[in-house]
């Protein structure tokens, strides 16, 4: 994901070319190039996906998966599902997954997903709400498909962030950082409130229970002249206590769904694909 700035315009394969009405297409210059010459952001995000997964098990839903470049951290379930609407990426997290039994591959929108009400335990949504402008349909099936009390993370660019306050008392941008609407700071791309998240997140029946700052040191600078494990070390220690000041271009919440399992879709309508024999 890019930095949240309304001038960026050097976006990977998989966001710039997006269709007029719908979600972005894809290709794999989004594996290939883009998350290539990210490895600190990389190591960011799984800081925060094993830290809020600690203690996890059960089925897992990665929802907007894309190659599959999280599964790594996925090791403490029983089984995995892998989510994403674009072919392309679909074909990429299945040469990813190899043969293993644990995971399953399937092709879907966010909002109408093949899968049992109540039937999974964990849902995981990264570099997914940048597409979304409103999350409110995705938060609905997301608590429809989750347990009783299963357990949200979801990842979004913060239209709070402290770069963006900054140049905003200096006069150099034009949109306020505190706004309660998505900020399209790219066409299609979008940076969220983080209070207005969590309101969300509630109405779905989504209760928040921790906040994490992610991507605090995301500055060609510093990464040119620190070690990219020695900033993520840094991260590592100051991600929770600072989670409540919102001062990261990227954000984690995690929440519990509070609601009884909806009945309205007994089994999945299809059968997930690439449910494959051996472990890679």
């Amino acid at each position: 994901m890019p930095s949240v700035d309304s001038s960026s315009t050097s976006l990977p394969g998989r966001e710039r070319r997006r269709r007029r009405h719908g979600p972005p297409t894809y290709d794999l210059s989004y594996r290939d190039a883009f998350w290539a010459s990210r490895a600190y952001e990389d190591l960011c995000d799984r800081i925060a996906v094993r830290a809020l997964l600690a203690g996890s098990g059960g089925h897992l839903l990665d929802l907007g998966a894309g190659f599959g470049r999280l599964i790594d951290e996925y090791g403490g379930f029983g089984r995995v599902t892998l989510v994403d609407a674009s072919s392309a990426m679909i074909e990429a997290a299945r040469e990813r997954v190899g043969s293993s039994p644990r995971f399953s591959v399937v092709q879907a929108d966010a909002t109408d997903l093949p899968i049992a009400s109540g039937s999974i335990d964990v849902v995981v949504a990264v570099r997914l709400m940048v597409h979304l402008r409103d999350p409110d349909a995705v938060f609905g099936e997301v608590a429809r498909v989750l347990r009783p009390g299963g357990l949200f993370v979801v990842e979004f660019p913060n239209r709070r962030h402290l770069l963006a306050r900054l140049r905003y008392l200096m006069r150099r941008q034009s949109w306020s950082p505190s706004g309660a609407d998505p900020h399209e700071y790219v066409e299609g791309h979008f940076a969220h409130q983080p209070a207005t998240v969590e309101r969300r997140l509630r109405r779905a029946g989504l209760v928040p229970t921790s906040r994490r700052a992610v991507s605090m040191f995301r500055s060609a600078r510093l990464k040119g002249l620190l070690p990219t494990r020695f900033l993520a070390m840094l991260e590592a220690r100051l991600q929770a206590p600072l989670g409540r000041l919102v001062p990261s271009p990227s954000m984690y919440i995690a929440s519990r769904n509070r609601g009884r399992a909806t009945i309205g879709r007994a089994q999945p309508r299809e059968e997930p694909e690439g449910r494959t024999e051996e472990e890679p």
